[in-house]
């Protein structure tokens, strides 16, 4: 029998790391077309659970029973919101949680790292609510994985693209190596 963590997970025998779990987050944002690549970039493995907001209280009947955004942040190294839109980053900014998603990020440890990448048309980008929320999460410690110029959903051209799956993957990997060489992990 292996010796057993505090959560009740079997301990890591080897002297190998274990790879981080990365909760990967989605918000109402015509970018939501990119998750799928994002999924495919990050090679998630078969047997991934997709949770919607229906499911955050269908399971919880009486006190003492799990509770889904409390149980997902505790099983979760890193998470990445990507598309981030214009009204979950106010949700977010302002400490609202009416979602599975928004709940997550509530209960959030700010001491693990937490990703956004924010989709929106390039005057919402620009509007002065969203240079003030930018300012709460940067307060907060949450990494910006900033958006791009380019032809937007709308037929606009202007920053406010989400950023390529690819970057948004290279940027999740640089920060996880870069942590794991300086021996600030708390993945291992």
């Amino acid at each position: 029998m292996e010796p057993m963590t505090s959560e009740m997970e079997p301990a890591q025998i080897n002297s190998a790391p274990r790879r981080p779990r990365i909760l990967l987050a989605a918000s109402g944002s015509v970018a939501a077309i990119k998750f799928a690549n994002l999924c495919h970039k990050a090679s998630l493995p078969n047997d991934v659970i997709l949770y919607t907001d229906e499911e955050e209280w269908s399971t919880w009947k009486k006190i003492g029973d799990s509770v889904l955004h409390i149980e997902l942040r505790r099983w979760a190294d890193i998470m990445v919101i990507a598309p981030l839109s214009a009204n979950t980053l106010g949700k977010i900014a302002g400490g609202l949680c009416d979602n599975l998603l928004t709940c997550i990020v509530r209960a959030w440890d700010y001491n693990k790292p937490l990703f956004m990448a924010p989709a929106m048309n390039t005057l919402m980008w620009n509007n002065p609510f969203t240079e003030r929320h930018l300012m709460i999460i940067d307060e907060l410690g949450i990494s910006l994985i900033p958006p791009v110029s380019k032809r937007l959903a709308c037929g606009d051209y202007g920053n406010g693209a989400m950023a390529e799956p690819s970057l948004i993957f290279s940027t999740v990997r640089l920060f996880y190596e870069s942590r794991s060489q300086s021996g600030g992990s708390n993945m291992a």
